[in-house]
Formats: structure tokens, C-alpha cells, sequence
């Protein structure tokens, strides 16, 4: 690859962070033989895969924490002996940062046992011990690297808002990677850059339509990972960077989602209590109904007659066949009016019929697929003949087979180890950032201004004076349109004067709308995204400041900048997403 591509970073090694809500893992490969990414293979029993767990084991006082299988099999051992009381202990927790509008510096995450301490702390800890192991396995290889060689990417699914992004900034910044050496990377965009480089990867057009289609050629790239559901389109362009055509939607339709379906039918069917004190007194068993899940998850194919089954552990029988006083789990069914129908019992293993397991998985295929019919709706996507699979849910055969059945008139490609595509991805991210020429504005953004009250345009009831001058309040000054067309650095700028002497810190508030023209940011569909804030210097340059402020858009995050008028001297900028 490197013969035809150069990579454009700066340091010797891009180290990708894969941070998943189910699985996480990375990947990394060298500047000057960039094609050849490099993972690590984690172990957890007798199972061997690129991904460990996102499970974290974290002592009450932060002295201690392990992570993935480890941190697993640590509680496990913990929980047996009793001694898990002085330990946290969270896994599947990253869909907290989901619903972008409720992210805040101090955000709570809650243990396995309904304790709960700052989110920061835990996303700091995982990606902590995800960059160590890292850089150890990176110096076994390459001795002699420094921490300081390395440009390091993190992913973050392309449907979060960017309160959550710069969430996930703070936190990789306060686990050791400086700020300079840090990329945040969108999952479907890295993705989609694998798909179009790994033909020349593997030296073979034939693995990949993608990176041999002619400019101009459009895909949907349907990202299915463990927690979220990311679907973008992407355009070819002449140069053979990629165009995003639609700003990334989607859902929390990923794997595990179908988990908690299955885990809500256990739930019921063992009672609320058994399964609470089940987990309590036998996490390791609990933790083994989770993997053995999994395991079915990806195999279960879509036309297959017959049953899956599945062994559940001898603990789990006692306390439900002890709760409903019987003997038998046999009777436990029988009793069970919903699902007596459902499931059979037999030499310590549930039984399902192949038809009624795949109902498991109904919801969110039918989420996914109705999302995606949504999507073929839209003008700019009616000529999309391609759907490109990627994420480790991608690689279920039962979603494949919903995908190209409902939309039989489309190629659908499955990449080569799919579920490493964002991973791998990432890694190319790192060395050509330029891959992605042109995004689409997910949201409507503008400041909160105080312009000169205009009776004829602007409503009394927002009227107030400020020193002497009259002046309308909150109004929202557009400086990017909700599907705009922006290059990488394209940058908007504003000027304010400090209205109000004696001020130390200029502040302004950053909105964004999923409406195409605000007029204020108390609009419906407006929301705050954060504060910026610029200090002033003392002094009486404080009653006669004019600050230029600006936001540079069209990268992966985005940016700021403030520099003063009269002196042109650039200004620290603070960004505070914890105020509402």
C-alpha cells in the first residue's frame, strides 16, 4: 500500500483505540508499511479474539483496576470469596453517552451493582489500560519506541453529538495521551476508509468493490457495532478522497440490544430476584450465560430448521427452582403461563426452537432495516445501488440475510473480518486524515448573541437594556446550516464587545438546532452545546474588548479559536460543555 499511498503523519506509529460498548480493542501499524495493521489477541477462557470485554474492575478507593477478561474473571473470583465489596465493577456502559443532550463533565455511571460514581473517571481508567497494553505490545516489537513516536486515534460513534466527543477528549487527555498526539476518528468514516484502502491491502481488487469503483460512485455504509447502529452515505470523489452525502443517523440498535431482549426473557422467566441474587452470589456463571449468548448471537443462521440450545449453570436452577418451590425446573416452566410454550428443559440446558430464538433478534433487525428504508427516501440516496456491512453485528448472519432481502435490488458487501473494520480503519485515519474531504452539518450551529433591539423585527418581551443600550437577548446568530457542505478547517467567525465592565472572562454560548433557521436559542429543537469562554487580561482593556471568535467545523470534532481585534493577538479559549 505504502508504494502507492504515502501515509501523511508526522510520527513513526498510528495506534488506534477501538472503544466499544461490548467489546473494545486497537490496532496499529507503521509509517512507512501502513497497509499491515497489527492487533492483539486477547484470551478469556479457551476463547482467543481481536476484542477484549468492556468491562472494568475498579477498587473503591482508584488504586487498582483491571480490564476485559481479567477484570472478569477478577470479580468472579472476588463475588466467590465475598470480597467483591470494595470493587466496582462496570461493563456495557459507553450507551451513556448516547443521548448527547444529557452529557455532562460530571455525568454518573452505574456498577454492576447500582453504585455509581463520575462517568469520567471510568472511561478514563478503560482507555488508560487500553493505551498501556499498547504501548507494551508495541515495544516488544519495536524496542525502542517512545510514547512520543506514536500518534494515537480514538473511535466514536458517528450518531454522538459533539458534547459527547469532547467528553470522550477529556477523558483519553486524563489517561496519559497528550492532546497534540490525539485524533478522535468517526466509526462509519473509518470504516469506510478501510473498505476503500483494503484492496490494495490485501493486493487483491477482487476482496472489495469499493476501492476500484469509478469517482462518483455513492454507498451506504451501515456500521452495526455492539451498542449503536451508524448509517452514513459516502461518495467517491475525483481525487478518491470521500464525500459524506448524509450526516450519520442511526439508533441503539446494535448488538446489545438483542442481549438485553434475551436477558429481559430470562429475567421474567427465572424471576427478578433469582437473577439479581444470581448475579451476586455467582458472577462467574452469570458472566458464562453472557459469552454463551454471544456465541449463538453470531452463529444462528436465518433459514435453519430445529433448536439451539443452551446450558445454564446448576447455581441458577437451585435458586429458581428454590424460589418457586419445586423441584424440578421442569415445573418452573410449566408454571410459567408466557412462555411454558416457549422453551423446554432437559440434562441442564434450555431449548428453543430455531424460529422462536430468532425472535431475539426482531426488534432491532426491524429497527435497523426500517431505518434504512427511511434512508432510500431521502433525494441524495435514491441512486445508492451499494450497502456496505461493517461492525462486529454486521457479521450475524441473521442481519445479513434481513438486509439483502429487504433490499434485493442493492449490493450488499461484507467486508473481509468486518467487525475489525473500524479498528483497522482508524489506523489509515491516522496516517491519511485527509481521506475525508467533505462533511454534512449534523445540526444547525450559531451563537447566542445581544444585537441592538430592532422594534420591527425583534419580539419586546426579549427586550432588556444593558449600560444605556437597548438590546434583544438570546438570539441565535446562524454561522453553519443543519446539511451544509463543509471542508476540513472551514471556519466561521463572530465578533463581541464586552457590554459589561469590569468583566473577567468573556462568555458565550454555542447552540445547536436540528431546525434549518433559528431565530433564538429558547426555539424548539434548540439546544445549548456548551460555553466559550475567553479570559481577559486586566486592567481597563476590559470595558473596551472586541473578541473575534470563531468555530472551525468540518472535521471529525469540533474546534475553537478567539483572537482580540485591535491587537490580533490570539486568546485561550475555554470550552465548558458541563453548563446548560
Amino acid at each position: 500500500m505504502d508504494s502507492k499511498v504515502s501515509s501523511k503523519c508526522s510520527k513513526f506509529i498510528v495506534a488506534a483505540i477501538n472503544f466499544g460498548n461490548t467489546y473494545s480493542g486497537y490496532a496499529f501499524s507503521l509509517k512507512h508499511h501502513w497497509g499491515k495493521v497489527l492487533t492483539n489477541a486477547w484470551q478469556g477462557g479457551s476463547l482467543l479474539s481481536h476484542k477484549a470485554p468492556t468491562c472494568l474492575l475498579l477498587k473503591k478507593d482508584f488504586s487498582i483496576s483491571s480490564f476485559g477478561y481479567d477484570a472478569e474473571d477478577k470479580y468472579s473470583d472476588l463475588t466467590s470469596e465475598n470480597k467483591h465489596k470494595d470493587y466496582y465493577f462496570f461493563q456495557r456502559f459507553k450507551m451513556i453517552l448516547h443521548e448527547d443532550v444529557s452529557v455532562k463533565r460530571h455525568i454518573q455511571c452505574q456498577d454492576i451493582n447500582g453504585e455509581t460514581i463520575e462517568a469520567g473517571i471510568v472511561f478514563m481508567h478503560c482507555i488508560k489500560y487500553l493505551k498501556n497494553h499498547l504501548y507494551e505490545q508495541i515495544k516488544k516489537s519495536f524496542l525502542n519506541t517512545k510514547d512520543d513516536d506514536i500518534q494515537y486515534v480514538l473511535t466514536v460513534p458517528a450518531i454522538w453529538g459533539d458534547k459527547a466527543k469532547m467528553f470522550m477528549r477529556e477523558a483519553a487527555i486524563k489517561a496519559g495521551i497528550k492532546q497534540a498526539d490525539l485524533v478522535i476518528v468517526l466509526e462509519p468514516e473509518a470504516a469506510s476508509i478501510y473498505c476503500q484502502y483494503l484492496h490494495i491491502a490485501k493486493n487483491d481488487s477482487a476482496s472489495l468493490a469499493l476501492g476500484v469503483v469509478k469517482p462518483g460512485t455513492k454507498y451506504m455504509l451501515v456500521d452495526l457495532g455492539g451498542s449503536t447502529a451508524d448509517i452514513t452515505v459516502h461518495q467517491k470523489c475525483e481525487d478518491n478522497t470521500l464525500e459524506e452525502i448524509l450526516p450519520a443517523s442511526g439508533g441503539p440498535w446494535g448488538g446489545k440490544s438483542v442481549v438485553d431482549v434475551f436477558m429481559k426473557f430470562m429475567t421474567e422467566l427465572m424471576g427478578e430476584k433469582v437473577m439479581k441474587d444470581f448475579k451476586k452470589e455467582s458472577m462467574e456463571d452469570y458472566l458464562e450465560i453472557m459469552r454463551t449468548f454471544e456465541s449463538r448471537k453470531s452463529t444462528i443462521k436465518p433459514d435453519e430448521d430445529g433448536d439451539t440450545h443452551m446450558t445454564i449453570p446448576r447455581a441458577l436452577f437451585k435458586l429458581c427452582t428454590k424460589s418457586n418451590g419445586v423441584k424440578d425446573f421442569k415445573d418452573v416452566i410449566d408454571k410459567h403461563e408466557k412462555y411454558r410454550n416457549d422453551v423446554k428443559y432437559a440434562a441442564g440446558r434450555l431449548k428453543w426452537e430455531n424460529k422462536y430464538f430468532r425472535g431475539f433478534f426482531k426488534k432491532t433487525i426491524d429497527s435497523i432495516v426500517k431505518h434504512i428504508d427511511e434512508l432510500f427516501e431521502e433525494d441524495v440516496v435514491r441512486d445508492v445501488d451499494i450497502i456496505v456491512m461493517v461492525g462486529g453485528f454486521s457479521e450475524c448472519m441473521l442481519v445479513q440475510d434481513a438486509i439483502k432481502k429487504n433490499f434485493d435490488q442493492k449490493i450488499v458487501i461484507v467486508p473481509e473480518d468486518a467487525g475489525l473494520a473500524v479498528a483497522r480503519g482508524a489506523v489509515y485515519f491516522g496516517h491519511v486524515p485527509d481521506a475525508i474531504s467533505r462533511r454534512s452539518a449534523p445540526y444547525t450551529y450559531g451563537f447566542q448573541t445581544w444585537p441592538e433591539f430592532k422594534a420591527d423585527r425583534h419580539p419586546k418581551e426579549k427586550k432588556v437594556e444593558i449600560q444605556g443600550s437597548m438590546r434583544c437577548r438570546d438570539v441565535f446568530f446562524k454561522v453553519i446550516t443543519k446539511g451544509e457542505k463543509i471542508m476540513p478547517g472551514h471556519l466561521k467567525s463572530q465578533v463581541f464587545q464586552v457590554l459589561n465592565s469590569g468583566k473577567q472572562c468573556l462568555e458565550c454560548g454555542v447552540f445547536i438546532s436540528d431546525s434549518t433557521n433559528p431565530n433564538f436559542v429558547d426555539d424548539p429543537g434548540c439546544r445549548m452545546l456548551g460555553i466559550l469562554q475567553v479570559p481577559l487580561s486586566g486592567g481597563g482593556e476590559q470595558t473596551t474588548s472586541v473578541i473575534e471568535e470563531s468555530l472551525i467545523f468540518g472535521e471529525t470534532e469540533l474546534r475553537f479559536q478567539a483572537r482580540d481585534v485591535y491587537t490580533k493577538v490570539n486568546r485561550e479559549v475555554i470550552f465548558d460543555l458541563h453548563k446548560d
